[in-house]
């Protein structure tokens, strides 16, 4: 099969042959379709995210079909389509599992980090960690529900009731939480990189009320905010534009270091919390919500040898929505 490999932090993907995988007990043998680039795929590949694998192939908004089954899965046949997200593989028995959090259990392990991943045209994976997909979305618009439509679900989850919402970074997940918080009632106030009126373009165009650099202060007070993008200076900002009792959900699984801030932009029992993966029970009820909300995904696709062309666009923000990865050659 085809795949591209990470051999060294920051080196660029190189695409090998390697042989077909085969599923051993309570695993799948998926072909792939599609495969989502996601911005853990840059903290992966760059480093900032330690104990990867050495080769890696990276990738983990998988869509693909079944084309082998290990022994002991049931309820799968072959040809079916299914998607993988970022986890894949849990202990069952843990402290945090036992109380139902299994996201942040001390063994998982996830692909296209700690297992291989998507950016092939097959990949092994635990059966118990696929998901069937909603028929309504094709293969390509389905790959960015599997991460950027799941942390931005469980990031909206912690806004709680939130009305007058904040979202920074506008790209693939944030582009999915608005149609959700629109569909839901709430308002959204979008904030892009500074100058970026592209970008504010597409977050008006999704259904936000209100776009601007990250720098402004919205029109009016926020009662949460959501940060997709990956710079810890936003924490404080966020928090200025909070009104008592609101929280600054932090979303990504890399972020660069938060700045000492005033006390006083957290009294007033403002929170800070943090996303930690995700749980199969966020899958299984975000793709039920997925299959009632007619989600618009905007992708862009490339053919799995320009995978590092993705990255750099992806790296740069010239994307708008997603980047998906295909099979197909170019």
């Amino acid at each position: 099969m085809r795949a591209m490999c990470c051999h060294a932090p920051g080196q660029a993907l190189r695409l090998e042959s390697w042989a077909v995988p085969s599923p051993m007990i309570g695993q799948v043998l998926i072909r792939v379709q599609v495969c989502g680039v996601c911005r853990t795929d840059l903290h992966v590949i760059d480093g900032e995210l330690p104990g990867a694998l050495s080769p890696l192939v990276p990738g983990h908004e998988i869509v693909g079909r079944i084309a082998a089954v290990g022994d002991g899965v049931t309820g799968f046949k072959l040809g079916e389509r299914v998607g993988v997200p970022w986890l894949g593989h849990t202990c069952g028995v843990c402290r945090p599992c036992r109380m139902g959090h299994e996201n942040l259990c001390e063994a998982a392990r996830f692909h296209g980090y700690t297992l291989q991943g998507g950016y092939a045209e097959y990949v092994v994976v635990d059966a118990q960690y696929c998901f069937r997909l909603p028929e309504r979305y094709s293969d390509l618009d389905a790959a960015p529900l599997l991460c950027a439509g799941l942390i931005g679900y469980r990031a909206l989850r912690f806004a709680q009731e939130a009305n007058r919402l904040g979202i920074y970074g506008f790209g693939a997940a944030a582009h999915l939480v608005t149609q959700l918080a629109c569909y839901q009632g709430r308002e959204v106030f979008a904030f892009t990189r500074p100058g970026d009126v592209a970008a504010q373009a597409f977050a008006l165009a999704t259904g936000a009320c209100w776009a601007g650099d990250s720098t402004m202060a919205p029109p009016e007070k926020l009662d949460a905010a959501l940060l997709f993008a990956p710079i810890g200076s936003l924490v404080p900002e966020a928090l200025t534009h909070l009104v008592a009792g609101g929280v600054v959900v932090c979303a990504g699984i890399h972020m660069s270091d938060i700045p000492a801030f005033p006390y006083r932009l957290l009294w007033g029992e403002r929170q800070i919390r943090s996303v930690a993966n995700l749980t199969r029970d966020d899958g299984l009820d975000f793709l039920r919500l997925a299959e009632q909300v007619p989600l618009q995904v905007h992708v862009t696709p490339y053919p799995l040898e320009k995978a590092n062309h993705a990255l750099a666009d992806l790296r740069s923000g010239r994307l708008q929505g997603a980047a998906v990865l295909t099979m197909t050659m170019d």
